[in-house]
C-alpha cells in the first residue's frame, strides 16, 4: 500500500482491483491508527481470519468518520458493490458472504470494523460450534469473566470436549466448543448450554447470573447461553471493536486465562506481534470437530 500522505489508491489482489480511499483518515484517535494501518491490519491477519468468516452470512458494524461518530449495522448487500463480492439471499436479505481477501478489504475500505457471524455456515442449519458468551457488567469485573472461562474449562475437561477461548474484544470471554458438521441441531445444542449455565449460577450465585435484564443482574457475570440460536451472531476472531483502545477479539491459549489477563493488553498492533511471537491458538479447532465426544454428553444429559 502506499504511503499515509496519499488519500487514495488502488489495491491488486489477485485479479481483482480495489479502490481505496481517505487512507490517512484517523479511525481510532486515542491509538492514532489511520485508515490504512486498518488495511494492512486486515492483510496480515486474513489468513486466520477468513476461515471463521467463510460460507457464513456476514454482518458489520461500520463507522463512516471513525470511532468516535455515528455507527451503523449493515446486513444487505449494497447495490454498489463490486461485481466480485458473493452474496446469499436468505429471509429477503442479500448477505454478503467473505470467502476472499479482496471482498474483506473491500469492507475494511467501507469502514466495516466490526465482524459479526451467525454460528451456522449458509449451507447447512446446524450450528458448527457452541459458544458461551461471558458478559460481565464492565472491564473492573473482567475477573468474573475469568472465573466462570476457567469454571467452564473444569467441566469441559471432565466430559472430554475441547473448548477454546477469546476476548470478547470489550470486557469479557467467549468460549467456543467445537462440533461435528450438520450434525447438532439448536435444540440440541441448548440442551447443553443451559445446563452449563444454571450449574455455574447454581455453584456461584454471588458472581454469576442468567437473568436476561441488564438491570436485574446488578455486579455478577452474565452467563450468556441464550445468543447461541438461529439467527444470533457473536464477533469474529480477529474482528476489531469499536472502542477506544482499537481493542481485537483475540483467542487465547487456556494457560494465558488467569487472574493477570486483561482485554486491554489485544489492541490491533498487540494482536500482530503475537500472532507472529505464538501463533493462533484456535489453529487446532478444525481437527478438534471430529474428535469430540458430544453426542455421548448430549445423550448422558437428556437422560437426567
Amino acid at each position: 500500500m502506499g504511503s499515509t500522505s496519499e488519500a487514495n489508491g488502488e489495491l491488486k489482489i489477485g485479479e481483482h482491483t480495489i479502490q481505496v480511499t481517505s487512507l490517512d483518515k484517523v479511525l481510532y484517535p486515542e491509538k492514532d491508527i489511520t485508515k490504512q494501518a486498518y488495511l494492512q491490519y486486515l492483510i496480515e491477519v486474513h489468513k486466520r481470519m477468513l476461515p471463521f468468516l467463510s460460507d457464513r452470512f456476514l454482518t458489520v458494524k461500520r463507522y463512516p468518520h471513525g470511532m468516535y461518530d455515528d455507527f451503523f449495522y449493515q446486513k444487505n448487500c449494497p447495490d454498489y458493490a463490486p461485481e466480485f463480492v458473493q452474496t446469499k439471499s436468505d429471509d429477503k436479505i442479500n448477505y454478503i458472504v467473505c470467502n476472499e481477501l479482496a471482498t474483506l478489504l473491500w469492507l475494511g475500505n467501507q469502514l466495516a470494523l466490526e465482524f459479526h457471524i451467525p454460528f451456522n455456515t449458509i449451507d447447512s442449519p446446524f450450528p458448527t460450534e457452541i459458544v458461551f458468551d461471558l458478559d460481565p457488567p464492565s472491564r473492573n469485573h473482567f475477573h468474573l469473566a475469568v472465573k466462570a472461562a476457567i469454571e467452564i474449562k473444569k467441566i469441559l475437561d471432565r466430559l472430554e470436549l475441547k473448548g477454546f477461548v477469546k476476548t470478547s474484544g470489550n470486557k469479557g470471554l467467549q468460549i467456543y466448543i467445537p462440533l461435528q458438521r450438520d450434525t447438532f441441531s439448536y435444540d440440541d445444542t441448548r440442551v447443553f448450554t443451559k445446563f452449563i449455565a444454571e450449574y455455574l449460577v447454581n455453584q456461584f450465585p454471588g458472581d454469576f447470573t442468567i437473568e436476561r435484564l441488564k438491570e436485574n443482574r446488578g455486579s455478577k457475570c452474565y452467563i450468556d447461553f441464550l445468543q447461541h440460536a438461529e439467527g444470533k451472531t457473536i464477533i469474529a476472531p480477529y474482528s476489531l471493536r469499536g472502542v477506544d483502545e482499537a481493542l481485537v477479539a483475540t483467542p487465547l491459549y487456556w494457560h494465558e486465562v488467569d487472574e493477570k489477563v486483561r482485554p486491554e493488553r489485544y489492541s490491533m498492533h498487540d494482536v500482530l506481534e503475537r500472532i507472529k511471537q505464538v501463533g493462533c491458538p484456535f489453529s487446532e479447532m478444525e481437527t478438534a470437530r471430529n474428535k469430540q465426544p458430544f453426542r455421548r454428553v448430549l445423550e448422558g444429559l437428556l437422560r437426567q
